[in-house]
């Protein structure tokens, strides 16, 4: 098959070195360029985060949140509720420990307080620097993003 052939279109160069005339900035010829990405600062904090599900003995695990800490199994806890959270702290004298398995059990009493269920998920925030691990139940996390989603989505979260 034959046909007319089609001549090529070439634009010419602008003198500026590719700038159209009054084109805003990010248009080069027309055409605009990508903005930048924004490059995040450096992390500064050592906390390892994990998330575990509570079972049905209110059990939760997360390997590289307890590696962080050190936790062996038989590492006597103190488990306290402080403003909805759980801070979970090795104590010779604790009542908990970790399980055989290397699994942090938390009471039913305390499970109860913060309207833990099994199946919900928990944030959990290690701190090594201080020997600390701190329990953040669902409520607790809907309240902490609650306004940074409605910020995202324009005040819209319906």
């Amino acid at each position: 098959m034959t046909g007319a052939v089609i001549k090529p279109l070439v634009f010419p160069a602008l003198p500026d070195g590719g700038h159209a005339a009054g084109a805003p900035s990010g248009q080069v010829a027309g055409r605009r360029t990508l903005p930048l990405p924004v490059v995040p600062v450096p992390r500064a904090s050592s906390t390892v985060y994990g998330l575990a599900a509570v079972d049905c003995r209110g059990r939760v695990a997360d390997r590289a949140v307890f590696a962080a800490l050190g936790w062996l199994p038989g590492t006597r806890l103190d488990i306290r509720e402080c403003h909805s959270l759980l801070v979970v702290r090795p104590d010779g004298h604790g009542v908990f420990s970790v399980t055989n398995q290397g699994h942090l059990r938390l009471p039913a009493a305390v499970r109860h307080c913060c309207g833990l269920i099994p199946g919900d998920r928990v944030l959990l925030a290690a701190d090594p620097r201080r020997d600390v691990l701190i329990v953040h139940p669902p409520a607790v996390l809907d309240d902490l993003l609650a306004a940074r989603h409605a910020e995202l989505l324009g005040g819209d979260l319906g």
